[in-house]
């Protein structure tokens, strides 16, 4: 008895200096099964500096007069092109003055972007701290989110979420299999629909250069095989409403299906309309899972995917799909009990 209370004696002795001085592992003293993920900041800023440079050719695509430029690309943490018109540059601007405006944060105004338009011709918009730090508090409130749900789904009892200064804590006692649930919790989840580039072929790609707007990506498949896939997303998860594993009795394989929304139905239906004899690419976390031919318009907004799926991996699909994609990885710092 003598040495349980000096050893709970030393624990509080611990905690107490973890308060005082600001211990950089914060969470060692969490009691019960845990496990604690970190947000990956980098992959946040990038998406967002990628979504900035989309966005930016939509508006100049869409001004009025349409406005020529060049040389669009992300540097750093700044987006940057050039005007081909010095007589355009103040329409570019004026085009531009969406994405520059500050948007509203939980603490005031946020100055996301600052325009430097220095040298002559050249538009510059780099990412400012207080937009960086916007930008990563969004991702680990989307990120609890996708978690809750997901813990939900999974039917876990008494679970616990919560940001920490080391990351995202998630307290799990009742689970037997903790490094299962880590690995479905920290997987992106992100789905996307896209046309298989034939312009050339895949191996010449892979041992030379993919065409611009075309990127090689592989399957999950030991060994892996390569795919020219365009970088152009037809139809994106984030219009998925539901998602089911289901056994095809045809051919004897899992699969899921599940229902877009009414954004997403109208995209497949346009893409592949148009894309009749084409193979299309089904992308998730950037493997291909399954490669289709498209046979026929595909009007219903119901699809239904195979790519030799066990029924585990048919349900945890359909899981992730379900509860949508987290907007950055997660990676898995501690596992605990």
């Amino acid at each position: 008895m003598v040495y349980l209370s000096r050893l709970r004696v030393i624990l509080i002795g611990i905690a107490l200096l973890s308060m005082v001085f600001g211990a950089p592992n914060v969470l060692a003293a969490v009691p019960g099964a845990h496990i604690v993920f970190r947000l990956d900041t980098d992959q946040v800023r990038s998406r967002r500096l990628e979504a900035m440079r989309d966005q930016i050719r939509t508006l100049l695509r869409d001004a009025e007069p349409k406005i020529s430029y060049n040389g669009l690309v992300v540097s750093g943490p700044t987006v940057q092109l050039r005007i081909g018109d010095p007589a355009q540059v103040e329409a570019a601007k004026a085009a531009l003055k969406a994405v520059v405006d500050p948007i509203a944060g939980k603490e005031g105004p946020v100055q996301e972007f600052a325009l430097d338009d220095s040298e002559p011709g050249l538009l510059k918009l780099t990412m400012t701290d207080a937009g960086a730090k916007y930008q990563t508090s969004a991702a680990l409130t989307q990120s609890i989110e996708v978690i809750k749900n997901r813990l939900n789904e999974l039917g876990v009892a008494d679970p616990g979420v919560q940001l920490t200064d080391g990351g995202i804590l998630v307290q799990a006692p009742a689970v037997a299999d903790l490094h299962s649930l880590a690995q479905t919790l920290a997987r992106q989840g992100r789905l996307s629909f896209q046309l298989v580039d034939t312009s050339m072929p895949v191996d010449d790609a892979v041992n030379g250069q993919a065409p611009a707007g075309s990127t090689v990506l592989y399957t999950p498949d030991e060994p892996p095989v390569p795919y020219l896939v365009e970088d152009r997303v037809l139809v994106s998860g984030d219009s998925v409403l539901d998602a089911k594993a289901t056994h095809d009795s045809s051919t004897g394989q899992f699969i899921v299906a599940f229902r877009l929304d009414s954004k997403g139905t109208q995209r497949f239906k346009w893409a592949t309309t148009r894309n009749i004899g084409k193979p299309f690419a089904v992308i998730l976390d950037g493997q291909v899972i399954s490669a289709p031919i498209i046979r026929e318009p595909i009007e219903h907004g119901t699809v239904q995917i195979s790519g030799n799926f066990t029924a585990q991996s048919a349900k945890e699909l359909a899981l992730l799909f379900r509860t949508g994609a987290l907007p950055a990885r997660l990676t898995i710092v501690e596992e605990a009990r």
